[in-house]
């Protein structure tokens, strides 16, 4: 393969956590006064770090979200997790492709350390992730579009950005990942084609099986 390193992105990609976790975003603002639909918040916050939920509704409203916000809204997505998650298909055996190869990989997200070692552990991706090969918008101070976590992850991975491939299914992570000078493939189960395109995708795919080929 012609990559020294591929960073997955987490939600959508690796677990199948994006249409749980935005149901219930958008039932919850809903429920503060906010109105949105399932499909405002994967078109406004499908791949972001919390703070973007924040900003955006301060900016639209002149209101603030409530301080417990935060750790309401994970409690209940760990909660539907525990009951509902579910890996992408074909993730397992693209990451065993990998490992085989001897190709490092690690995951960049947007959500918290314990949101991805929560759904790591319901999905049996933990045996695949351990210690050192997690990096979350937690660790550094500006989540997706900023380049900085790919950038980050990259550096404590010891690889050059420009050695890097980026697996992403949103606008906001193709956009992050285009900023830190990697090559991007966006995997388009969620996202329309021509938004991943828009964004900066160098290549797509629709199917986790697809991948291994793709970067050979």
């Amino acid at each position: 393969m012609r990559y020294d390193l591929v960073i997955f992105d987490n939600d959508g990609v690796l677990v199948d956590s994006e249409p749980l976790s935005n149901t219930i975003l958008a039932g919850y603002l809903t429920e503060l006064g906010h109105p949105t639909s399932y499909e405002d918040s994967i078109r406004d916050y499908m791949g972001a770090a919390m703070h973007r939920v924040h900003e955006l509704v301060l900016e639209r409203t002149g209101q603030r979200l409530p301080p417990e916000f935060d750790d309401v809204f994970h409690d209940r997505v760990f909660a539907a997790f525990e009951r509902e998650l579910q890996p992408v298909s074909g993730v397992t055996e693209t990451l065993a492709k990998l490992a085989a190869d001897g190709v490092p990989y690690c995951v960049g997200s947007s959500g918290s350390h314990e949101r991805i070692r929560v759904g790591h552990r319901k999905t049996g991706l933990d045996r695949w992730f351990t210690a050192g090969r997690i990096f979350s918008s937690q660790d550094v101070g500006r989540g997706k579009p900023a380049p900085d976590l790919f950038l980050h992850a990259a550096q404590e991975m010891g690889v050059a950005a420009e050695r890097c491939a980026v697996i992403e299914d949103s606008p906001l992570g193709v956009q992050a990942a285009v900023a830190a000078g990697m090559d991007v493939y966006g995997f388009t189960a969620m996202t329309g084609a021509e938004k991943l395109l828009e964004a900066g995708a160098t290549e797509l795919f629709g199917e986790m099986a697809e991948l291994p080929g793709l970067l050979r």
